[in-house]
Parts: structure tokens; C-alpha cells; sequence
């Protein structure tokens, strides 16, 4: 079923809670709604919100957004030791999360309490702690827009990287995510690659699915802001993948700078949060915005802001970094 607004108040439809406005939005359940939305044609100007976590409006929308509803989750097939999962794209990434680790299914237990909707993680392949969704997903189901078909893309055709999938480059603005299928685990599978999650997980007594997602909790809320109380989208900012030569150069001055492995060959990942932190900007407030005091790859909206304020700050950062170590960080959050 189709709800429609128009002249809508995107506030309580984004994480940042900045005040601007969409000419139209239209929530959707069903491939029929689509149909329906799209029969006079392609609007100009279009895109998917889900749950405005990764977004940051700047103006008014002077277009159409489209918002998933629907609330699916059906088992596939199970052949004992894993199993496929369809989810709709308007379920809760962590609800999801929920019904995996109460079911004892093995795959997503790391990406717990990241805000969203199931149809945006292929999108961004959210990741958290050493786990990417795209290593769960086996395909994606999607609207085509352009020819009003049903299509399905596997992973090997995804595209699927560091923040960064084909529905960011080739596919955006043609296709609109309606599912997902997952491919879960009834076999143990614990990642526990990161210090503060192996900490977190022995002292609550092991590595149950459990223990990992009250542990990835405690951990988040520990460090991010709740959005409804502080506006922000989380890490607004992507570790930046550098040559290895320009890694070793920067580790010479500064030995504790850590470093991560990289899937592009010849290169190593760096935290941005460090280089943020390092370039001293961590905590830094100015008008009614910030870096977060205690995450410096989170910008939070402190009361008041505009898109515009948040958008200055982030140019701040990443001039500073580049100032300070000769590397560009760029922006994970989307930018309208």
C-alpha cells in the first residue's frame, strides 16, 4: 500500500535531524507500489531514504523519495548447516540482527546496532568490527526503473568493497532495492579480530552469539551518540586506504598510528578517527555542531544545525587531516 506526502518535513526522517523539506515522498510495501509510482515515467530528480541514517540534506529535496516499509523476514531454505534468509528492504538491520543471534544463525552477530534498513546495507556493505554484510549476502533483489522488471544480482556481481558496492556506482538512480537474501550459519563462526570486542566478549564469558552482540552493543553505545538525542550519521567519515610506501613514511613519525589490512593490493587501510584525533579536531565544537568526544569519525549536531553547518565542519576535518598527514579522507555519509 502507497502513503504519499508532499512539501514533506525531512527532520524526523533523518539521524542528523536537520530541518529541510522533499517535494514528495512516497512510502511503498510492494513491487505493485513501485509500478504504480513510476507509470508516467522516471521523475528528473529520485532516490531511496530508508532510515536517514546515511544521509545528509544540505537543502530542500526538489524531487521524489521512496521509503521501504515492508516488514519480511522468511526462511528459504535450510540445508543444516546454513541457511538462506529473504528480508524486505524495510526491516531493521538490527531487528534482523535480533532475529539471527535468537534463532542461533552465525553471519551478521558483529553489525549489531547499526542503524538502517535491511535494503541500505548492500548499498553502503556496512561493515563493523572486522564483518562486512556483503560476506552474508548472496543476492539482491531490485526494481529496474528504466523497464519496470524484476531483477536479481548475486554477490560475484555486487561489486561489493570497503563502503562500496555496484548500487553506489552503476546502479544508482536506476534500481530500487526490495530484498535481500542472506546466507547464514547454524555452525559457529565468531569474529573476534578487534581488541575491545575479544574483551568485551571473554568477560561476559565466551564467544556465544550472545555475548558477541550484547558486547558489539555495549561497545557502540560507548562510544556513538544516540541520534535521538545528538543528531549525527555515525562515522561520517571512511578509513582511507593509502599506499603502503605512504603508510611506512607516516608510521616512521608516528609509531602508534595503526594500520589495518587492505583488500586492495599494495595498500593498507588507516583510521581516520586516529588521524582526526592526531590532527585535533577530536571534540572540537563551533556554532551548533561538533566532532564527537569520544568518536572523532562521528559529526554530531549539538541543536539548531543546518545541513550546511555540518557540511562546513566536515570540510574543516578533512582539511586538517590533509594538512597534518598528507591524506585525504572522504565522506561516507551521502550528501544532497
Amino acid at each position: 500500500m502507497i502513503r504519499e506526502f508532499h512539501a514533506v518535513d525531512l527532520q524526523p526522517r533523518n539521524s542528523f535531524g536537520v530541518r529541510q523539506r522533499a517535494d514528495r515522498l512516497v512510502e511503498f510495501e510492494t513491487v505493485g507500489d513501485l509500478r504504480s509510482v513510476f507509470a508516467d515515467g522516471v521523475p528528473e530528480r529520485w532516490m531511496v531514504i530508508s532510515g536517514g541514517n546515511n544521509v545528509l540534506f544540505t537543502q530542500d529535496y526538489a524531487g521524489l523519495l521512496l521509503t521501504p516499509v515492508s516488514q519480511g523476514i522468511r526462511v528459504l531454505h535450510d540445508d543444516g548447516a546454513s541457511v538462506c534468509v529473504r528480508v524486505d528492504a524495510g526491516v531493521e538491520w538490527d531487528d534482523l540482527v535480533a532475529w539471527a543471534v535468537g534463532r542461533d544463525l552465525w553471519g551478521i552477530e558483529n553489525l549489531s546496532a547499526i542503524p538502517g534498513k535491511a535494503g541500505a546495507a548492500p548499498v553502503q556493505n556496512i561493515g563493523a568490527y572486522g564483518c562486512e554484510a556483503g560476506r552474508a549476502i548472496e543476492r539482491v533483489e531490485m526494481y529496474c526503473v528504466e523497464s519496470g522488471a524484476m531483477l536479481t544480482l548475486d554477490r560475484a556481481h555486487c561489486g561489493f568493497g570497503y563502503r562500496d558496492s555496484v548500487f553506489k556506482r552503476e546502479l544508482k538512480g536506476r534500481i530500487v532495492i526490495t530484498a535481500i537474501e542472506l546466507r547464514l550459519s547454524h555452525v559457529p563462526q565468531p569474529h573476534l579480530g578487534y581488541g575491545d570486542v575479544e574483551r568485551e566478549v571473554e568477560a561476559r564469558g565466551g564467544a556465544t552469539l550472545r555475548n558477541i552482540r550484547d558486547a558489539v552493543c555495549a561497545i557502540r553505545r560507548a562510544k556513538l551518540p544516540d541520534p535521538a538525542v545528538m543528531g549525527n550519521a555515525g562515522s561520517f567519515f571512511k578509513n582511507p586506504v593509502v599506499e603502503l610506501s605512504v603508510a611506512e613514511r607516516l608510521r616512521a613519525e608516528y609509531p602508534d598510528m595503526p594500520c589495518y589490512p587492505s583488500q586492495k593490493e599494495g595498500c593498507v587501510k588507516l583510521a581516520a578517527g586516529w588521524l582526526i584525533d592526531r590532527a585535533g579536531m577530536k571534540g572540537f565544537r563551533t556554532g551548533h555542531v561538533g566532532v564527537h568526544d569520544r568518536q572523532a569519525l562521528v559529526l554530531v549536531n549539538t541543536g539548531g544545525a543546518t545541513g550546511l553547518e555540518v557540511l562546513e565542519l566536515a570540510r574543516a576535518v578533512q582539511a586538517k587531516v590533509r594538512d597534518r598527514f598528507g591524506v585525504e579522507i572522504d565522506t561516507e555519509v551521502n550528501i544532497c
